[in-house]
C-alpha cells in the first residue's frame, strides 16, 4: 500500500533533543491534532508515530460540547419539592 502523503523534512535541534515539525497536511492525513496521544516506535527502517487514543478535553471544551437536550434530564428547581434539608 502506497503512502497517502509523503514529504521530506529535516530533523532540527529542539531544546535538549531533536524534533521534526508535523505540517498541517501531514497532521490532517494522519488524524493528528493538539492533545492526541500517540505512540513513538522505533522500527526497522525508521520511526513510526501512531495515534493511540483520543485527546483529553479541557473543561471549557467539555462545556462547549454540552447539549442539555442530549445530556440533560435533571431538573433544577428554586423551591424545595420534598423533604430537603436546608
Amino acid at each position: 500500500m502506497a503512502p497517502a502523503l509523503k514529504v521530506e523534512q529535516t530533523i532540527q535541534e529542539w531544546g535538549n533533543g531533536l524534533g521534526v515539525r508535523i505540517t498541517s497536511p501531514v497532521a490532517k492525513a494522519a488524524h493528528f491534532s493538539k492533545g492526541v496521544p500517540i505512540s513513538v516506535e522505533v522500527v526497522k527502517d525508521g520511526v513510526l508515530l501512531r495515534v493511540v487514543g483520543k485527546p483529553k478535553l479541557s473543561l471549557s471544551q467539555k462545556l462547549k460540547a454540552f447539549d442539555p437536550e442530549t445530556h440533560g434530564g435533571e431538573v433544577m428547581t428554586s423551591t424545595p419539592i420534598g423533604k430537603e434539608i436546608i
